[in-house]
């Protein structure tokens, strides 16, 4: 149970994040709902948290950007007083081929994915060494581990994802603080509705249970 905590989680409006939130909030965490461009969706999200009898907020972020990083993060601490676990979910994808793939895409992708994760654990860092058992959970990707044609940017990003979840581990250990990553496979959400269908059936022949994995399989394990 995580009554009596507060669970920050990025990109937690829709897909992975939106399952995660909720599964804590089920288990009385109390849930900072971080998003970027939908309102509405967090907002839902929190309300749906609240039924579960815990406090859920919303905040506005563009996660790459450091100083707005930690202005929402000091906002959170203000409000919920204390932060026990935080959950790095946001990420965005810009495929193409690295021959076609602008500077832009590729950083954009890095900006979001790993130095948006790198923000949150700095600005929350002193708060989460304060609990009594702080947690981070870094989402990263399989693609992460394997690479993936036309991901150079996602792949680079959710690697770095894992050094870093690494090295914060060690650094984070003496103060009981846990540092780890969740790498899925091929997720159902909004980000993969879009593919092909030609790509999805390539892909359904190398998971070995042949079903595409849930939002809800990854909640579960965070």
């Amino acid at each position: 149970m995580l009554k009596g905590k507060t669970a920050v989680i990025t990109g937690g409006s829709r897909g992975i994040g939106k399952a995660i939130a909720l599964a804590m909030a089920k288990q009385g965490a109390g849930i900072a709902v971080i998003y970027y461009g939908n309102q509405q969706s967090a907002d839902d999200v929190c309300r749906e948290a609240e039924l579960f009898g815990v406090k859920a907020l919303s905040y506005q972020c563009n996660v790459a950007d450091f100083a707005d990083s930690k202005n929402v993060c000091e906002k959170i601490i203000s409000d919920f007083g204390q932060v026990d676990i935080l959950v790095n979910n946001a990420g965005i994808t810009k495929d193409s081929l690295l021959l076609r793939m602008s500077e832009s895409d590729f950083a954009g992708v890095i900006d979001v994915s790993l130095k948006g994760s790198f923000n949150f654990i700095k600005h929350l860092s002193k708060s989460i060494m304060r609990s009594a058992c702080g947690r981070i959970i870094n989402i990263s990707s399989v693609i992460g581990l394997m690479g993936n044609p036309g991901q150079a940017n996602y792949a680079a990003a959710k690697a770095g994802l894992i050094g870093l979840t690494k090295t914060v581990a060690k650094e984070f250990s003496a103060r009981n603080v846990t540092c780890n990553a969740i790498a899925p496979g091929f997720i159902e959400t909004d980000m993969t509705a879009d593919l092909p269908q030609t790509i999805k059936d390539n892909l359904l022949t190398t998971i070995p249970l042949k079903r595409i994995g849930q939002v809800q399989d990854v909640a579960n394990l965070a």
